[in-house]
């Protein structure tokens, strides 16, 4: 065995980024670690000296994908090749579904020998049940962060699947939840496309809401280096706004929330387990909004995906409709059993993501890839 694990490491957004940095910490605390890849912020607080900025992967729908097409296949190959000469012993990929599934093919025609991990299943469960079993041949393992990912990417026939949890688990967001005045936790998304479509519609979204006397003002948690971004958008919007470095002390923030308006997404799950009360939207595209159609309208909040019912209102709009958001919102902040009702499913949530599925219980991301080395 080598005296350092060579890691080669992607992330290709920020909640990809939190979780390659977390399993970074974990690594570290076992062995000395050599490492290299693509990452955000967390993971160049890491020390990682990224190949090309993470940003260049953080793309929404067809239009954002045909946009960049030229260099998300250049990266993917500068990607592969990276990996070939420097001769890692384990690869992570983590989320970027499509791109992560190109480089592993590509790196299976370089002929790459060492072992590839997907971190974060893909949603073969829920868009296309066939393709999980293509995925075997690419990845070794795939490490899940929803509890009942485990038992159906088995029945599909996709690659051997753990559940590890999620970085927000050892945040310490767990509250008891549930003050009756306190700010307004807005979650616009973090890539180009998601800020593009929702800033406008929540500014609208909340402008009829200015006067509610349970919302003391609005946050946005976000990374610094949208902060400016962000901040010069909304400069005018008619409830007192301030912009947060989404690093900071998150537990202490969502412990004051009334409640929360966000993108469908990561920042879903980790309101949830701190307990905050939320209303769930996504603008799709016209390509996502026919594909969302032809599936049945399947349920977009990560709280109602696990739980396997709707616990809080999504709204998965083709075109974007603030009245209905400020609707949602008016109903969720004065209706004291809609917001008790969400919190007491948030815990029963927490419990499940602690523990694991019967039959799948919570591993350590960090076990499972020094498995593979102390294979090698």
């Amino acid at each position: 065995m080598a005296s350092a694990l060579k890691l080669f490491i992607l992330a290709g957004e920020p909640s990809g980024d939190r979780i390659a940095a977390d399993l970074v910490v974990r690594l570290r605390q076992r062995v000395s670690l050599s490492l290299v890849g693509v990452g955000g912020d967390e993971l160049k607080a890491m020390g990682l000296a990224p190949l090309y900025p993470m940003s260049d992967l953080a793309v929404m729908g067809v239009s954002d994908v045909l946009r960049r097409l030229p260099l998300l296949l250049w990266r993917v190959e500068q990607t592969a090749r990276a990996i070939r000469a420097g001769q890692p012993d384990i690869v992570v990929l983590v989320d970027a579904q499509d791109f992560s599934k190109l480089v592993a093919k590509r790196l299976k025609a370089l002929g790459y020998p060492g072992t590839v991990i997907l971190y974060v299943a893909p949603t073969v469960w829920a868009r296309a049940p066939k393709r999980a079993a293509k995925l075997k041949p690419l990845f070794d393992e795939v490490l899940a962060v929803l509890p009942f990912e485990p038992e159906i990417m088995q029945k599909l026939g996709g690659p051997p699947t753990c559940y590890v949890g999620h970085p927000a688990l050892a945040e310490g967001l767990n509250h008891v939840g549930g003050p009756e005045v306190g700010p307004l936790i807005v979650l616009p998304g973090s890539r180009e496309g998601e800020l593009r479509r929702h800033l406008l519609l929540f500014r609208a979204a909340i402008a009829g809401l200015a006067d509610h006397p349970a919302i003391d003002g609005v946050v946005i948690p976000t990374l610094p280096a949208l902060a400016q971004r962000i901040g010069e958008a909304v400069a005018d919007w008619p409830l007192l706004v301030s912009v947060n470095d989404v690093r900071a002390d998150r537990s202490a923030l969502y412990g004051r929330a009334v409640a929360a308006i966000s993108v469908a997404g990561t920042a879903t799950l980790e309101l949830a387990m701190a307990r905050v009360p939320m209303v769930v939207s996504y603008v799709m595209d016209n390509h996502q909004a026919r594909v969302f159609d032809k599936l049945g309208r399947p349920r977009v909040s990560l709280p109602n995906i696990i739980l396997d019912r709707p616990v809080v209102t999504e709204l998965a709009q083709s075109r974007p409709d603030a009245a209905a958001i400020t609707a949602s919102l008016r109903t969720l902040l004065d209706n004291k059993k809609v917001r008790q009702d969400q919190i007491a499913a948030f815990g029963e949530l927490g419990d499940l993501m602690d523990s694991g599925a019967a039959g799948y219980p919570r591993q350590d991301p960090a076990d499972r890839i020094l498995s593979y080395w102390s294979r090698s």
